[in-house]
């Protein structure tokens, strides 16, 4: 799926691609678009891609801007993503649960978990990023280290969440895009 919208987030990249009306994938990219093009709405983009990047960008300034529940997104992949991706929009601003207390709730595995938040094709609009450790940060996008867990301290450092285990510091060596949802953004 092309982006519709591109807009940078911190240090990092976030990419918008609908269809259907609805929100197929928000892809976080670790370097600016390779074509070049600047940030912003491409031509053409549909409907559904300025609203979500009027949230994107509302969310930018605050983070406590929920996600509208009018906009659709794309659906999870199977009944159990469904189920944590309706635990994981619960989960307030600011907030956190841990791997453990969310598969505790829903009768499941931590592991479990973690693969249904490295399987979603929306973080931000479905906050995977407030799942973490229950001794730090955890993982994102199916890493440990690298910039994808720095992304997920700093969305939750905005976000006022302050973790007491000590964070190891981010990679700055240039990486390719982490496939989200099992699609690589970058091609």
């Amino acid at each position: 799926m092309k982006p519709e919208a591109v807009l940078p987030v911190g240090r990092w990249w976030v990419a918008l691609a609908t269809g259907g009306g609805a929100v197929r994938r928000i892809a976080l990219l670790d370097r600016p678009p390779e074509d070049g093009s600047p940030a912003g709405l491409r031509p053409g983009a549909s409907g559904a891609a300025v609203r979500a990047f009027r949230w994107l960008t509302a969310w930018l300034d605050d983070p406590a801007t929920p996600w509208p529940s009018d906009m659709p997104l794309t659906p999870a992949a199977t009944p159990f993503q469904h189920r944590v991706r309706a635990a994981l929009q619960a989960v307030p601003c600011g907030r956190t649960v841990t791997y453990g207390d969310l598969a505790a709730r829903l009768g499941t595995a931590p592991r479990a978990v973690g693969g249904a938040c490295r399987a979603n094709p929306v973080p931000l609009a479905v906050p995977c990023h407030r799942v973490v450790a229950a001794a730090g940060l955890g993982g994102f996008t199916g890493e440990s280290t690298g910039p994808w867990p720095a992304f997920k301290a700093w969305l939750l450092a905005r976000e006022g969440v302050r973790l007491e285990a000590p964070l190891e510091a981010p990679s700055l060596k240039p990486r390719r895009a982490i496939p989200i949802g099992g699609v690589d953004h970058q091609t």
